[in-house]
């Protein structure tokens, strides 16, 4: 005979540890939930509200500097440390999470132009107004309140630029002014020195991917790339506006970012100069300094109209937008090497922390905050594209002098393309072509 019997297993509706939620049973069946999609919206409206309700990105600042910060470098080895380079010559080491200067050393008489750190971040390279090349010794900086440079090589020019080539052993390294100059550590002399053109070059930056190359902006609105095993330069663009910094992207060696006088910035494929990626659009005025995130998905921008953006490398418009009413004209960016956060530098003397997801909790997530944080933000992603939720997602305060010269671009452009349009309705078909945004703003291309 058979005998049928109710069989329950014990860890089906038993909790694992006493603090544990209890388990209730759930029929996934949708025919007894015909209201599930309605809740889910419900959710996820929920969840992009407080989205922006937790939405506070500023951490904190570091305050020590007596004129504007104009440069600055994150260390390659210790996650806290931060190093400054300012309008008066000073160099300062700071620790980011004591939010205290650990070393001030008065450098440069005149503007610290740039600095670079060696890979192992044991060796620092400065330069400045006053047209001297220092060296410095890390460990002695991070251990002692000021120190004196291990080495100084005065330049014949102004320098206006100067990057370390990235490599464990390497101890080569670049700097610009009138032109390109390679140098070793322990010469006097450069190696070689490039030029394409007569204007100032302003800055510099290695590949960290690609260790060899190198690319240079120049005020005659030239962006060049070199190769620093060759005697020549390999390739010039040249863009309607002057570009003010570059930026590799660490993941997609091919890539870098251009900030621009015209408000914008443009992502290249080295490859191919005569058209960029993608154009990045939402800065008011002259964008200053970029930035990329370890993880090569997003690149931060600083501009001079006193506000920073974030943008992702594929979007053209920005995600986030931070500001403050103290904050200055924006003169360096640059993510922690851990991509959680973002540091700035600017013209009334401080250093700004900000988290560059702005509704992130600080500190660790339990398990439980872990699983509603995964499932809130798969609920927005399914309902990205509904009306509410993506209002709701896209609204960001602006401040009042960006949002009035926002709409003062939008009228200008808007009475282009009506002028465009004009002037194509009454011509010959054919001569007044249409131009992709992408391809206005390079005006030439040579190798």
């Amino acid at each position: 005979m058979k005998v049928k019997v109710l069989s329950r297993n014990p860890n089906d509706y038993l909790k694992t540890r006493t603090g544990d939620l209890p388990k209730l049973p759930r029929n996934v069946d949708p025919d007894l939930h015909p209201h599930a999609s309605q809740r889910e919206y419900t959710a996820a409206l929920n969840a992009v509200k407080l989205e922006r309700v937790f939405a506070k990105p500023f951490v904190g600042s570091l305050d020590g500097h007596r004129d504007g910060v104009y440069s600055m470098l994150t260390h390659p080895k210790h996650l806290p440390i931060v190093i400054s380079g300012a309008c008066d010559g000073e160099i300062r080491a700071w620790n980011v999470t004591t939010k205290e200067s650990m070393c001030a050393v008065p450098a440069h008489s005149g503007f610290v132009r740039g600095m670079g750190i060696n890979q192992a971040g044991n060796m620092l390279v400065s330069v400045g107004d006053d047209q001297m090349v220092k060296m410095w010794n890390v460990q002695d900086m991070l251990q002692k309140s000021t120190v004196d440079p291990s080495s100084t090589i005065p330049s014949k020019s102004l320098l206006t630029g100067i990057d370390y080539q990235w490599g464990g052993s390497s101890d080569t390294f670049a700097t610009c002014g009138t032109s390109v100059g390679i140098w070793n550590i322990n010469r006097n002399e450069p190696l070689r020195n490039f030029t394409w053109g007569v204007d100032t070059i302003t800055s510099l930056v290695f590949n960290k991917v690609e260790t060899y190359l190198l690319a240079s902006t120049a005020q005659d609105r030239n962006i060049v790339l070199y190769d620093c095993r060759e005697n020549n330069p390999l390739r010039k663009v040249v863009l309607s506006q002057k570009t003010n910094q570059i930026a590799f992207n660490p993941m997609e060696a091919f890539n870098f970012t251009a900030a621009c006088d015209d408000n914008n910035l443009y992502t290249f494929d080295m490859r191919k100069l005569s058209s960029p990626l993608n154009v990045h659009m939402g800065h008011v005025m002259a964008v200053m300094c970029v930035g990329y995130s370890p993880t090569g998905k997003e690149l931060v921008s600083g501009s001079y109209d006193k506000t920073i953006r974030i943008f992702e490398t594929t979007k053209g418009r920005s995600k986030e937008i931070y500001h403050t009413k103290r904050m200055q004209r924006v003169f360096c960016t640059h993510y922690s090497a851990d991509s959680k956060f973002i540091l700035t530098g600017s013209d009334e003397t401080n250093i700004r922390l900000w988290k560059s997801l702005a509704w992130s909790k600080l500190g660790p997530l339990g398990a439980r905050e872990q699983t509603a944080y995964n499932y809130d933000k798969k609920l927005i992603q399914r309902y990205a594209n509904h009306p509410q939720v993506k209002r709701i997602a896209r609204h960001r305060n602006t401040p009042k002098m960006v949002k009035s010269i926002s709409k003062e671009h939008t009228v200008i452009r808007s009475a282009k393309r009506v002028k465009e349009e004009n002037r194509r309705k009454h011509s010959k078909p054919g001569t007044v072509p249409r131009v992709a945004e992408r391809a206005k703003h390079v005006v030439s291309e040579d190798s």
